[in-house]
């Protein structure tokens, strides 16, 4: 089944793409995809979003849906 996985400012560069379509054996959380686009357990403060929504990486994704992670926004 295949999700759309985005990433967005540094973490676009760190892990080297900005969006792509990946096919997973689901069910499958939004925190193991970001264990397996990056090799490593998320850190406290990446958000991450189902389907443009905030949503926690104990959420279970389906297939056809979108999932994004961006590092947390500093204003000033």
């Amino acid at each position: 089944m295949s999700v759309k996985v985005r990433c967005f400012a540094s973490l676009r560069e760190e892990l080297g793409f900005g969006d792509k379509s990946v096919e997973y054996q689901l069910p499958l959380t939004i925190g193991e995809i970001w264990m397996e686009i990056s090799g490593r357990p998320a850190p406290e403060n990446l958000l991450c979003a189902l389907n443009h929504e905030y949503s926690k990486f104990s959420q279970t994704v389906q297939d056809g849906d979108e999932v994004a992670f961006f590092p947390p926004v500093n204003g000033g």
